[in-house]
């Protein structure tokens, strides 16, 4: 790397506080404790808040993961950090999904303020999900979610100047979307979130018949 001027990317410091537990909102016990291995497709969800700094303020970036295959399965992005953030990003991972209600789907989230507060959980309860959440102060019990942040940012937007919010909001997008197709996971012997899908699909259909 010394020899052709090649330098790794790392993370900027800077950090804007994403998760406010200091609240007296209901928390939900930690159901997933770190199973981050699942044997089939919406069993286990898990979400995330991150932010993008644009010259027009920041934007703030809600997930769905699905566990299985590492997927993006929902997001949300706006100017702001308020409950709907999350809730539209649940709602898209579930119109996109349409998992089966009485499956026992868990989503496990951080202890934020708008994963907790009484609007995510009627959504929550509408669609037969059961809550999950982090202990306090630990970002490795939600690790999936974390990591696909730091995907994101080191393989994208590192050193990127966006002017407008618009353009942080087509450059994620189109990151997120190449992340499900063609990006490529040692999780998941080296294949990409749909392909992995895919394969799971095909043989589970070829025990069947």
């Amino acid at each position: 790397m010394q020899e052709h001027g090649i330098r790794a990317r790392g993370k900027r410091r800077f950090r804007v506080m994403t998760t406010d537990s200091r609240h007296d909102l209901p928390i939900a016990p930690n159901l997933l404790n770190r199973n981050f291995t699942v044997s089939g497709p919406n069993q286990a969800w898990a979400g995330d808040i991150t932010y993008i700094a644009t010259d027009e303020g920041w934007l703030f970036l809600a997930v769905v993961i699905d566990l299985f295959s590492r997927r993006v399965v929902g997001w949300s992005m706006q100017p702001d950090m308020r409950r709907n953030l999350v809730i539209d990003a649940l709602e898209m991972a579930w119109f996109r999904r349409s998992p089966d209600s009485a499956a026992g789907l868990i989503f496990h989230s951080d202890r934020g303020s708008q994963y907790a507060s009484d609007d995510f959980n009627k959504v929550l309860k509408e669609h037969r999900i059961t809550p999950s959440m982090s202990r306090k102060g630990n970002c490795w019990d939600n690790a999936c979610s974390e990591t696909l942040f730091g995907s994101l940012k080191v393989e994208r937007l590192h050193g990127q100047r966006f002017e407008t919010i618009r353009q942080a909001k087509d450059e994620t997008i189109a990151w997120l979307l190449w992340y499900n197709q063609s990006r490529m996971h040692s999780t998941l012997n080296y294949v990409s979130p749909m392909q992995f899908e895919q394969n799971w699909t095909d043989e589970t259909t070829r025990i069947a018949a």
